[in-house]
C-alpha cells in the first residue's frame, strides 16, 4: 500500500496578504516595563493591576536586560518567608529571568507562531535596533488569526 496525502485539494489562490503580516502588525505597543531596581512587592502590584503575568525589564536606554514574571515573584515570597525577611527592599534583579528571547517585529505572523511553539515562552519582547517597541504575546497572535479566519487565511474576510 502507497504513502496517502492527507493535505487536501488546494482550492483558490494563495493569500499572500497573510503571508505580510508581521509581528509589527500584532504586538502590543502599551508596554508594562520594569526596571530592575523596582521591588518585589512594587512588580507585584503591577502584576495584579494590569492583569498580566510577566514583562520585560529594561534599563534607561529601553534595553531589555531581563525578563520578570509571576513565578520569580513566587520564589521570592517563598525565600522570604522561609527566611523570616522582609520583601519592601527587595530589589527584583536578583530574581528576574536575564536570558530573554526576543523577536524580531519583522517576522510574519506565521514564523512568530512557531517560534511560540518551539520555545515554550507565552509573550517575546519586539526589539529593533536593540531597543523594545513592543511585546507580543500568544493571545496577540491567536487574535490575529481569528481576524484572519483561520480556514481561508483571507485578511479580514
Amino acid at each position: 500500500m502507497g504513502i496517502k496525502s492527507f493535505q487536501g485539494n488546494h482550492v483558490g489562490e494563495a493569500n499572500i496578504k497573510a503571508e505580510k503580516i508581521t509581528v509589527r502588525d500584532c504586538m502590543s505597543k502599551n508596554m508594562i516595563l520594569f526596571t530592575k531596581d523596582q521591588s518585589v512587592i512594587e512588580v507585584v502590584e503591577k502584576l495584579i493591576k494590569h492583569r498580566i503575568s510577566g514583562g520585560p525589564v529594561v534599563d534607561e536606554n529601553k534595553h531589555v536586560i531581563g525578563v520578570i514574571s509571576e513565578g520569580d515573584c513566587i520564589k521570592q515570597i517563598s525565600e522570604s518567608r522561609y527566611y523570616n525577611m522582609p520583601m519592601e527592599d527587595t530589589s527584583i534583579e536578583k530574581y528576574m529571568s536575564t536570558e530573554v528571547d526576543t523577536i524580531s517585529p519583522d517576522i510574519n505572523l506565521f514564523d512568530a507562531a512557531h517560534r511560540f511553539l518551539v520555545s515554550k515562552r507565552r509573550r517575546f519582547p519586539v526589539v529593533e535596533n536593540n531597543i523594545i517597541i513592543g511585546v507580543v504575546s500568544q493571545k496577540d497572535i491567536l487574535r490575529t488569526a481569528l481576524y484572519l479566519k483561520g480556514c481561508s487565511w483571507k485578511y479580514g474576510v
